[in-house]
C-alpha cells in the first residue's frame, strides 16, 4: 500500500487546486471525493428525483461505477450539483455505498502510483483515518464566497454576491451540523488557512507539512 494524503475542507477553500498540484508533484493518484457525491446528486436530478430523498440518493450511489462517464461530466461543476451533493452526502446509505470505493482507491492507487491524494470533507476523519498526512484547508466564508463568485462569473454564470455568500453559509451549516461525518478537522490534521495565501504559498505550506509527516519528497 502506498502513502495516503487526506485533504479536507469547506467549499472554495482551495483544497481542490492544492490536492491536484500535490498529487502531480508527488506522482500520486488523485481522487476528488466530492465528485462522487456530485455525481450521485446529478444522477438523482436527471432521474427527476429529489437529492434529499434518501432512497433515491442511495440507489444512485449504489449504481455508481468508477468508469462512469458522469464522473467527468462538466455538469458536476455547477452550483446545482454542489447543492445536490451536500444533500445526498447527509444520507447514511449514500456514504456507506461510496466509502468502499474511496478506500479501495486509497489502498490500491490506479496506475501503480506510489500513493494517493484524496480531497473531500471527511477523508481524514472517516474515509482514511490512518492517512499518512492529513490537512484541513479552510478560509473565511467571505473570502470563499468571493472566490466562488469569481469562478461563477468566469464561467459566464450570473451571480449576486449576497446570494453566493448566503448559499455558502447555508452549505457550511448543513455540512458541519449533520449527524453523519460532519465537516471538521481530524484531531491530527494540519489546519491550513488560505484566506491570505496565494496558491504557491498554500502549496509550499502543505508540502512542508507532508514532508515532515512522510519524509516523501516531490517526484523528480
Amino acid at each position: 500500500m502506498g502513502l495516503v494524503i487526506a485533504i479536507d475542507g469547506p467549499a472554495a477553500a482551495g483544497k481542490g487546486t492544492l490536492s491536484k498540484r500535490v498529487a502531480q508533484t508527488y506522482g500520486f493518484a488523485h481522487l476528488d471525493t466530492g465528485a462522487l457525491y456530485r455525481a450521485v446528486g446529478v444522477a438523482v436530478l436527471r432521474a427527476g428525483g429529489d437529492p434529499a430523498d434518501a432512497e433515491a440518493a442511495a440507489q444512485a450511489a449504489r449504481a455508481l461505477r468508477p468508469d462512469d462517464g458522469i464522473l467527468n461530466d462538466p455538469a458536476l461543476r455547477s452550483d446545482e450539483a454542489a447543492q445536490a451533493a451536500s444533500k445526498v452526502a447527509a444520507v447514511p446509505a449514500v456514504r456507506a455505498a461510496l466509502l468502499d470505493f474511496q478506500r479501495r482507491f486509497a489502498t490500491t492507487p490506479p496506475g501503480g502510483a506510489p500513493g494517493a491524494v484524496l480531497d473531500g470533507r471527511d477523508v481524514g476523519t472517516v474515509v482514511c483515518p490512518n492517512a499518512d498526512a492529513k490537512l484541513f484547508v479552510t478560509a473565511s466564508v467571505e473570502v470563499r464566497a468571493e472566490r466562488r463568485l469569481k469562478e461563477l462569473r468566469e464561467r459566464g454564470i450570473p451571480a449576486i454576491p449576497s446570494d453566493v455568500l448566503e448559499d455558502m453559509k447555508a452549505r457550511d451549516a448543513r455540512d458541519s451540523q449533520r449527524t453523519v461525518a460532519p465537516l471538521l478537522p481530524a484531531a491530527d490534521a494540519f489546519v491550513l488557512d488560505t484566506s491570505a495565501l496565494d496558491a504557491d504559498q498554500a502549496f509550499a505550506a502543505a508540502t512542508a507539512f507532508i514532508g515532515t509527516k512522510t519524509g516523501f519528497g516531490p517526484k523528480v
